[in-house]
Parts: C-alpha cells; sequence; structure tokens
C-alpha cells in the first residue's frame, strides 16, 4: 500500500555536533530537534506525516531520477534531482569550522542550484515543534518568515519570495543554469551572528568543507575499506555533542525494530556501554583527541557517583539524569508503529555489564591515551569493592529486557572483565587495592559462568545461567579475552550461532539475530530484525578463530563485505536489518559504525593489511 512515509534507509545526516537532521532522497527533512540533540523535535515527519512537520525543497514537475551523496570527505550532503528541463540540486549542512563566539553552528544551511538547464522548485517549510504538540504562527518578517509557539520561535531566513498561511511558509521559484539561492533555517533564540542572508555563503561553505577535510585528514586507517571506514567515522563525529565531548547512540527517538511494533525506543542519550568501543574505535584509527573527550566524560561521571551503586546506564549529553520515559499522545508513529516515546526507561534498569565496559575503557585510554589519575582511581576502585559482591545478583543485561532479570552470562562475562582491567591496572600502576579480594570475585565469576554458563547437551554458551537459549552476546568473549578464539568452547558457541534460525541457531543469510524472541523473555510483544552489531560481532569472532582455521578468515570476508550491502546508499546503518533487507530501529546507529570501525581493523590486519599487528580489541598484556 502507499505511504507518505519514505523507507528509513532514504534519508542522510547532517549536523554541527550539537544537534542533527535527516534529509530524505526527496529533498524533505523530516526530523530535526532544537536547539539540540535531545530537544522536542521541530521536524518531525518521521513520527507522523501528517502532524510531525517537515521543510521539504524539491522540483514541481515529475523527478526522473534522482541522487544523494555526501560532498567527498565531508558531511556536507547534496540531494540531486533530474527532470525533463534540468538537473537541480539542494545542498544541506550545518555550519561548523566558523568563530565560536557565532551562534551559526545552529543553523541549518539549505543551498539551492541548477546545474543544467532550468528547473521550478517547491518550498514548503512547517515546523511542527515540541514533537507536533505546539500551535505556531507564522510571521512576515524583512528577511523571511518567523514561526513563534508557546516555547520557541524560528526563523527562516531567504530572499525567495515566501508566501504565509497555516503556520507555514511556501514559494515556488524558479532558477536557471548555475543560477542558486540560499535558505536558513535557525533558532531565534541564537544571537551573534549577522542575519543569514547577509552571510557570506560562499565563505560558510567553504569554511565547513574545510573543517571536515581537516578533521578526516587525522585518521589514520590505510585498509582495504578505507572509505567505508571514514564514513562511519565521520557519522560518529555527528552523533558527538561538542560541549561535553558524550556521543548518543542515534539521533532518533521511536523509529521501530518491527514496523507496527511496539518496539521503539529513545536513542538521543549516552550509555556507559559505549565507553570502551567508543575508545577502541577512536584510538585504533587516530582519532585521540576525540577519545580523550569521552574519557573526560567518563571521567566527570565517575566523580558525580561518589561511591554511590549502582551507577546510572546512560546520562543525557550533558551529564544529567535521562528524563522519564513518557507517550506523546496524538502521533501515529513511523507508518503507524506505536507507542511513541520518548525519555527512556531502561535508565533506571540495574545492568551490569557497563562496569566492565567503563574499566576495559579506563584500561585501553590508560595504555594509549594518557595515564589515569589517582583521584579517578580511587573512585574506580570504591566501584570494584562494591562490583565484588553486586555481580551475584540478576540483572536487565546488555539488551535492556523488560522482562524478569535473570543471570545473564553477558552480564557475568563483563564484571569478569571489570575486575580483571582492574587487577591489571592496579599492578601496572602500583594503585593501592584490594587485590585479593578482587581476585577472589574474579575467579568465582569465571569458575560459574564455565558451568552454569555452558550448557552441556547443547555444547554452547547459553544467554542466562541454567538457560538453553543462544545469546549473539556471548561472541564477545573472545574479544574480552575470556576464552581463546580457538578454544573448542569457543569454536562450539561460534558454529551453533552460525545456523539458521530452524536449527537452532540466529543466523539467516549471514546476518544475526541478538536471540530469538520466541524463545527469550524479554517482556514485550512481537518480534525484530537481525542485530547490525552482532553480525558484525560474528565477523570478528571468526576472524580471531582464523588464526587457526584459516577457512575462517575467509567467511569472515564474505560476511563483512555482505554486510557492507547493507548500509544505504551513504554507507549509514540503522540499528537493525529487516527481513528484506530494509533499514529498522534508530538511524543511523553509533554502536553499528563503532563495531563496523573495529571489525574492519581486525579483519584487514588478519588479511595482512595494516603493519601486522594483533589482532585485539583491548590489548591486555
Amino acid at each position: 500500500m502507499p505511504t507518505p512515509y519514505a523507507p528509513i534507509g532514504d534519508y542522510g545526516l547532517i549536523g554541527n555536533m550539537i544537534t542533527a537532521a535527516l534529509v530524505g532522497m526527496d529533498g524533505s527533512i523530516d526530523w530535526l530537534c532544537l536547539p539540540r540533540f535531545d530537544s522536542p523535535s521541530v521536524f518531525g515527519a518521521l513520527l507522523d506525516a501528517k502532524k510531525g512537520g517537515r521543510f521539504r525543497i524539491a522540483p514541481v514537475e515529475e523527478v526522473q531520477a534522482r541522487k544523494q551523496f555526501y560532498w567527498p570527505d565531508t558531511n556536507v550532503l547534496v540531494t540531486r534531482f533530474f527532470v525533463e528541463g534540468g538537473v537541480g540540486q539542494v545542498t544541506d549542512y550545518m555550519p561548523v569550522g566558523i568563530p565560536k563566539d557565532c551562534e551559526g553552528y545552529r543553523w541549518l544551511v539549505r543551498e539551492v542550484r541548477v546545474i543544467r538547464g532550468s528547473v521550478r522548485f517547491r518550498l514548503d517549510c512547517r515546523p511542527a515543534p515540541n514533537y507536533g504538540q505546539d500551535d505556531v504562527k507564522a510571521l512576515a518578517t524583512s528577511s523571511g518568515v518567523s514561526f513563534v509557539s508557546a516555547n520557541a520561535r524560528f526563523a527562516l531566513e531567504s530572499r525567495l519570495p515566501l508566501q504565509v498561511r497555516d503556520g507555514a511558509a511556501s514559494a515556488e521559484f524558479t532558477l536557471g543554469e548555475e543560477e542558486r539561492s540560499t535558505v536558513v533555517f535557525r533558532d531565534e533564540a541564537e544571537s551573534g551572528c549577522p542575519p543569514a542572508p547577509d552571510f557570506d555563503r560562499d565563505g560558510l561553505f567553504h569554511s565547513t568543507v574545510d573543517y571536515w577535510h581537516r578533521w578526516l585528514s587525522r585518521c589514520h586507517y590505510q585498509g582495504r575499506w578505507r572509505e567505508v571506514v571514514q564514513r562511519s567515522a565521520l557519522t560518529l563525529k555527528l552523533l558527538t555533542y561538542e560541549p561535553s565531548g558524550a556521543i548518543i547512540a542515534a539521533p532518533t527517538c521511536s523509529l521501530p525494530e518491527a514496523v507496527g511494533g511496539v518496539r521503539n525506543w529513545d536513542y538521543r542519550f549516552s550509555w556507559i556501554r559505549d565507553a570502551a568501543f567508543t575508545l577502541y574505535a577512536f584510538m585504533r584509527i587516530g582519532f585521540t583527541e576525540e577519545a580523550a573527550r569521552y574519557m573526560d566524560w567518563i571521567d566527570r561521571r565517575c566523580h558525580e557517583a561518589e561511591g554511590r551503586f549502582p551507577l546510572p546506564v546512560m546520562f543525557t549529553i550533558d551529564g544529567r539524569p535521562v528524563p522519564e520515559e513518557v507517550t506523546i499522545e496524538g502521533l501515529e508513529g513511523y507508518r503507524g508503529s506505536r507507542p511513541v516515546r520518548v525519555g527512556n526507561l531502561a535508565a533506571r534498569q540495574f545492568q551490569l555489564d557497563i562496569y566492565g565496559d567503563l574499566m576495559d575503557a579506563v584500561y585501553l585510554y590508560n595504555k594509549y591515551g594518557a595515564p589515569i589519575s589517582y583521584d579517578l582511581w580511587v573512585h574506580l576502585r570504591a566501584m570494584l569493592d562494591w562490583l565484588s559482591e553486586a555481580w551475584r545478583r540478576p540483572d536487565a543485561g546488555i539488551w535492556e529486557v523488560r522482562g524478569p532479570l535473570q543471570h545473564f552470562v553477558y552480564s557475568k562475562l563483563l564484571c569478569w572483565v571489570a575486575l580483571d582491567r582492574g587487577l591489571r591496572l592496579a599492578d601496572k600502576r602500583s594503585f593501592p587495592a584490594d587485590v585479593q579480594r578482587w581476585r577472589a570475585a574474579r575467579d568465582a565469576i569465571y569458575e560459574e559462568i564455565m558451568t552454569r554458563g555452558w550448557n552441556e547437551e547443547l555444547g554452547t554458551f547459553v544467554q542466562a545461567y541454567d538457560s538453553r537459549a543462544l545469546d549473539a552476546a556471548t561472541l564477545m568473549m573472545p574479544m574480552v579475552f575470556f576464552v581463546s578464539p580457538t578454544d573448542p568452547m569457543m569454536l562450539s558457541t561460534l558454529k551453533a550461532i552460525d545456523r539458521r534460525p530452524s536449527a537452532g541457531g540466529l543466523v539467516s543469510s549471514g546476518l544475526v539475530n541478538r536471540y530469538d524472541t520466541g524463545v527469550t523473555d524479554d517482556g514485550l510483544p512481537g518480534g525484530e530484525g537481525s542485530f547490525n552489531l552482532c553480525t558484525l560481532w560474528l565477523i570478528e569472532a571468526m576472524t580471531r578463530a582464523g588464526r587457526e582455521d584459516a577457512s575462517f578468515i575467509g567467511k569472515a570476508r564474505l560476511l563483512f563485505e555482505q554486510m557492507l550491502g547493507y548500509a544505504n546508499h551513504l554507507g549509514l546503518y540503522a540499528e537493525q536489518t529487516g527481513p528484506n533487507g530494509e533499514a529498522l530501529g534508530n538511524f543511523p546507529q553509533a554502536f553499528t559504525h563503532l563495531a563496523l570501525i573495529s571489525a574492519a581493523f581486525n579483519l584487514d590486519r588478519a588479511l595482512g593489511g595494516q603493519r601486522g599487528e594483533r589482532t585485539e580489541r583491548t590489548p591486555v598484556a
């Protein structure tokens, strides 16, 4: 059936490390939150095509073909339209690299240009602040249009002949060959810059392009999949909140894991879980400044805990508690996927794996970044003292289930990681620590996983103690050095997961489900797509197993290059891939791009690519 919703994968991302927007291949901006990532949406047609608001610029006549691409090595997005009378394009970006005393960081710039012939365009701008809940008045001004609601004011600035009606602005205009027109949308609360139409548009564009070129030039990766890795790095930079150094999981909320389903979450926050993956990815390819900023963010969260545990699972981008999860009534959701949720209930869950991720990140940064302070160590030591007993408790796990708490094997594994890295760090830096207590807890965890986390009948590690369910998270065991990648138990687990679901496994056509929703009680109805993160974990596990069996390396490469085919036209990934190869879940997702960088780096090395370095996630020697 026809739908007013574009596929999730049909969008490109632009941003300025403060907020971000999704631009469709039809020239429509269907998602933008102002003034920052976690603010209420101003354009939210992604979640309600009628009420959500959008900003569209496209040809009036029928489009025969279209292309969307990034200006090389940047986050400047070009959407090109081919019509019978010519070729036109819209170039979208948010300015970066300009003086920081100028609030132009918050602008959305759209430049319309005709490359060949003559093209008539139509502009429609209908803001819908506060997730479409607020009424808006549109007022003509000398520089364009001002949009006013109860809690916000926005400006559309242009020299086009804009028409104002019912809270929206529109215009039809014709451009000839090499003619162009620039439109700026901004928050009127911003100040300090000249009016947008008076700004040097060429200077603004060139400063932005130059910023991205200079930033990307720091990337050290020169392996087989250079462009793929660089696009992932550029995407992760867009998901970084510049004032604090935090990285959001995704710039969107409530995009469904199954169309029409209820698995719709808000990902515009920063998870402690992402810490080790973020530090590893950034440092491995040369972005040490970003790694340092993120480490500072982690450091501040540890200090703020002041010995109170458990730690929050996630934080807002400036380190505050995540808002309560609420449902936005009256929005139909993406293609009818309700409820539309903002805030995240998982922030209040008890999740044990985050401590392993945190300590792995600290260990990695201490070794390859800069030595950590004694002051931070005091906070980490208190945390590990607490964890030495708390690891015995059931939790909600990495997948943040909303069903019964369980003794998840992955959670115990990461508790082992936390204590192991704490012991190693104490030894390397001669930090004072209750070494005997930590070692006893670490060893007890190991023995318990090997007995209760292993199912002898199935010949595999399982999802939870005494369970029969598989879990793709167990693929992380060799990556955190819990077992050898060629240990018979690990190889057996790898083979068990790498079977079709009909044969009891988790892999369909090379794509990996995190678990079987028909077997695991996660407290939610319905199913979901394959998990892109887990597919990349399978590739990494095979890469490591290839040290002893070369056939694993060949299969890992085949799966990786197949996985590249599930990116969208710009190289962006959502959280999941659906049964028809479609993007599902929030988009684009940081975790997927972090895992892609790691998989590309280690697989390339295993194939003899980069300096013959060791294939490890976090060297622990």
